[in-house]
């Protein structure tokens, strides 16, 4: 028997960084090598994502246990993926979607075979001997993400009354990965430290960036401005800025209407446009995540024509991590750059190959985490691997947050002279 084959697979219910239920797995080789792997969870969920397994046992965790997906996992899938050389991440992969057997993954469910797809990987590199950032990319994995750091929260993260999901700050001029967290930290301290002499609160959402009441979108990025100033960096070329407006929670009942929850605007879909090319004029915002909502696609092929050269346009829950949906939206000319969430699509192989899809394609990818997460550092791998140049992982606040930035900084000293900050340069827009 190959050292490297798995001979068992177990399951468990562990938590996420919102106290709520998610799946951990463990993979075990033939030559005793153990790895585990973890899922996260989304609060703000695209209609296409792939089919996440719970209990919906009112008795437990008010019907968010994931019991099933753990079986699942000790018992077809264990079966499905025995024997099989871990290292051979496709073929654990399509084993396990093959036992699966359905279009989203609903009969396993996607978190129990994600946990599956990155235990096996990170199992595979321990016995190899390899980091999993080479194991996945090879020598050709060297280049460091740019941070899309999320420092004030809104929409379903947060407890306030600002629509937009998230405000982050990018720091194209920093001239490494270490460098660049500092410079954002400095700047969410700064912003903490505004938003106190203002007398807002410092509360965190989800993501750990801060959650105040304020006027709307223009205030929160005036304040962010701001504090990159206070910070003394130069906002529009030391520092850029990003929204992801995660607008399919802004969803009308008819097509093309957006009804903004929490200031109770009605917009169009053309109103929403405007809005987006007024910001963008006004600030220096360098990217857009979701704009517009996932079923929207004459709206996101208008954008994409009035902005797609000034800004990166990102399809979260329009491609979900998906290659068909990312082919079908590249051939109508919808977005410029994808988000990669693993869990999205529910395993490692199919996550990288919409990946390569993007590449072919001219479009720009980000590694993501989501709003639920766990302290498994796997996308920060995953991002240096793939050599997507652009990460979002949250704020410089909350320890599985913190977990992927040090990761990336273990990362970027463990590949010295050859490693790549690439700025800039990791976003294919006019700045």
């Amino acid at each position: 028997m190959d050292k490297l084959n798995i001979v068992k697979v177990t399951g468990r219910e562990i938590l996420d960084s919102r106290g709520q239920p998610t799946v951990e797995a463990e993979v075990t080789l033939a030559d005793g090598t153990t790895a585990s792997g973890s899922v996260p969870c989304g609060a703000s969920k695209g209609i296409f994502e792939a089919h996440e397994l719970r209990d919906g046992d009112n008795d437990r965790y008010f019907g968010k246990g994931v019991l099933k997906a753990v079986e699942n996992i000790n018992g077809t899938i264990n079966e499905a993926v025995s024997g099989i050389a871990a290292a051979d991440i496709y073929a654990v992969d399509k084993a396990m979607i093959a036992a699966d057997d359905t279009p989203d993954k609903s009969r396993l469910g996607a978190n129990a075979i994600l946990a599956v797809s990155i235990a096996a990987a990170r199992a595979a590199a321990a016995s190899l001997r390899l980091p999993l950032y080479r194991f996945i990319g090879g020598i050709s994995g060297n280049r460091l993400p740019v941070p899309m750091m999320n420092i004030l929260n809104g929409g379903v993260h947060a407890a306030n009354n600002i629509d937009v999901q998230e405000f982050m700050i990018v720091p194209v001029g920093a001239q490494s990965f270490k460098e660049a967290v500092r410079m954002c930290c400095e700047v969410y301290h700064a912003l903490s430290a505004l938003l106190s002499s203002k007398g807002f609160s410092t509360a965190v959402g989800d993501e750990g960036g801060f959650a105040p009441d304020l006027g709307g979108d223009e205030q929160a990025i005036e304040y962010i401005a701001e504090a990159i100033q206070k910070a003394g960096y130069k906002c529009g070329s030391d520092i850029m800025l990003a929204l992801d407006a995660a607008s399919s929670e802004w969803k009308g009942n008819d097509k093309g209407e957006y009804i903004l929850p929490k200031s109770g605007k009605t917009l169009s879909s053309q109103d929403l446009i405007e809005h987006w090319k007024m910001l963008v004029g006004k600030y220096p915002i360098i990217s857009i995540e979701d704009a517009l909502d996932e079923e929207d696609i004459d709206g996101w092929q208008r954008l994409t024509k009035e902005l797609g050269e000034k800004v990166q346009l990102v399809g979260d829950d329009l491609f979900a991590t998906n290659t068909k949906r990312l082919s079908k939206g590249i051939s109508l000319g919808c977005a410029n750059s994808i988000l990669i969430k693993v869990n999205q699509i529910g395993c490692i192989s199919q996550a990288i190959e919409a990946v390569k899809t993007a590449k072919k394609a001219g479009y720009t990818s980000i590694v993501s985490h989501r709003s639920g997460e766990t302290e498994d550092t796997t996308i920060a791998d995953l991002a240096a691997a793939l050599n997507v140049g652009q990460i979002k992982t949250g704020a410089p606040c909350r320890g599985e947050r913190t977990a992927k930035y040090n990761r990336l900084i273990r990362i970027e000293e463990q590949l010295g002279s050859s490693g790549v900050y690439p700025g800039a340069a990791a976003f294919k827009v006019k700045m």
